[in-house]
């Protein structure tokens, strides 16, 4: 077998089959490659038929003095399973020599949370009387509101926001839709950043009409400039806590919870396929939070 055109085929196969995104597949691919690297120094003559357990084994030894951490070794292997999966799939090989292969132990790191305190002073943070500021707290009402990912957020249209009902449409991973409800603070900044003075005097590019977050250039906002703006807020807001807008995913998920909201509404409203995904929130130390949360989500006290 060709070990070359295999990976071609994979990559077909995740494509058109899985229907994955681009940087899914593009890590995937790598994962391949770095097996394809090790088959050419250590076993350069390697026949598919040839492969089995112990081969793989040799591989994650490979890996380790490659100062990859357990958490990338992990990840790898998911691809290389994957890859040994579309083999068997194509009859190229007869048995899954992945089946018994186990990756390293990942140490359970616990994400990092915002309390409601702290995000009631982030947002008190943001410079309304700034340019951007309405834009900028219209975002970060947004990800605590709806528990969104960055790239979410960023690719999140106008016509998708229902002011009516108080849902968004959400296209998660793997261009997946679902519904999230948004509180009526974030849709109230949301309104005053689109009706404000700063949005209706952009000059909006070409396909990007419906983008609601843009930047100073009328186009798409980046998830760069996302990161870098949570940043500095935070820091204006003087907490030392490492904040990333997945911080807002981790806390919306984390107070719902402690709340009392039921794991498979907070499964949903996330777009986790699988619930022990969710399941994390509902082991977090979130004692601080019970007196202050109120209902299911707090952002409605911010009026």
């Amino acid at each position: 077998m060709d070990w070359i055109v295999a990976k071609r085929g994979f990559q077909a196969y995740l494509l058109l089959e899985r229907s994955l995104s681009v940087n899914t597949i593009e890590a995937y691919l790598d994962d391949v490659r770095k097996l394809l690297v090790f088959f050419h120094e250590k076993k350069p003559n390697l026949e598919a038929k040839d492969l089995s357990y112990q081969t793989l084994l040799e591989f994650t030894e490979w890996l380790e003095p490659q100062g990859l951490g357990a958490r990338s070794q992990a990840r790898i292997l998911s691809g290389i399973r994957a890859f040994f999966h579309y083999l068997l799939l194509e009859n190229m090989i007869d048995t899954d020599p992945t089946e018994l292969l186990e990756g390293p132990k990942i140490p359970h790191k616990m994400p990092t949370v915002l309390s409601l305190t702290e995000v009631e002073a982030i947002l008190n943070a943001i410079d309304l009387s700034e340019e951007l500021g309405q834009r900028n707290r219209a975002m970060i009402e947004t990800l605590y509101a709806c528990g969104l990912r960055v790239s979410e957020l960023t690719g999140l249209r106008i016509s998708n926001v229902f002011f009516d009902d108080s849902f968004i449409k959400v296209t998660g991973k793997n261009d997946k839709e679902r519904l999230v409800p948004i509180g009526a603070s974030a849709l109230k900044h949301i309104k005053l950043y689109l009706e404000g003075v700063r949005r209706p005097l952009l000059q909006v590019q070409k396909g990007h009409e419906d983008i609601l977050f843009l930047n100073r250039f009328g186009r798409r906002i980046s998830r760069v400039s996302v990161f870098n703006i949570i940043k500095t807020t935070v820091e204006a807001a003087g907490i030392t806590k490492t904040v990333s807008p997945h911080t807002f995913r981790h806390s919306f998920a984390t107070h719902l919870v402690a709340g009392g909201a039921d794991l498979r509404a907070v499964q949903d409203m996330l777009g986790h396929e699988s619930i022990t995904t969710t399941e994390i929130y509902a082991h977090l130390d979130t004692s601080f939070l019970r007196e202050t949360v109120l209902a299911y989500h707090p952002l409605n006290r911010f009026k």
